[in-house]
């Protein structure tokens, strides 16, 4: 019972920084819909799917973590933690507030904490590091199609 409520507990932490994230995209695909976006930038509704998967993965990942005792485990843990609300303020950044440069720094630096938490979980275990390898690599997507969208709006990105 005890596990079962642990991987509830961190399914509901990383659907709710999701939800935080959505708050600030309300508007998204209204916005997304105004951008120059370059040729290779996934059309908008594939984005509501890979990001439940993705969210969906992050948090077994941090539950296998969670469940396993040692060193390394409470650093894990809160590099997570710190990610996902990294992670949440991108929308922010982007969708709400209309900052590019800023959304584009700020995913570099998500990249960077989702690198260290990837590395973090691989000490304790392989298989959720693994579980986080998709996110990376579709935070290096964002991180790209960020930069480029931001570099093709200077009007709407300020």
């Amino acid at each position: 019972m005890k596990q079962a409520i642990g991987l509830f507990a961190w399914l509901l932490l990383t659907f709710a920084a999701a939800a935080v994230g959505a708050m600030g995209s309300s508007d998204a695909s209204t916005f997304y819909a105004q951008l120059a976006r370059p040729a290779w930038a996934p059309p908008a509704w594939v984005f509501g799917p890979v990001w439940s998967l993705l969210y969906a993965l992050m948090g077994v990942a941090a539950w296998l973590i969670w469940r396993k005792r040692g060193v390394g485990v409470r650093t894990a843990l809160i590099l997570f933690v710190v990610q996902l609300a990294a992670n949440a303020l991108w929308s922010w950044l982007f969708f709400a507030w209309h900052l590019g440069g800023l959304a584009f720094a700020e995913v570099v630096l998500l990249w960077l904490l989702i690198v260290a938490t990837v590395l973090s979980f691989q000490r304790i275990s392989s298989f959720a590091a693994a579980l986080l390898l998709p996110y990376l690599a579709w935070v290096s997507l964002a991180a790209a199609l960020t930069y480029a969208t931001w570099k093709l709006n200077p009007g709407l990105l300020s």
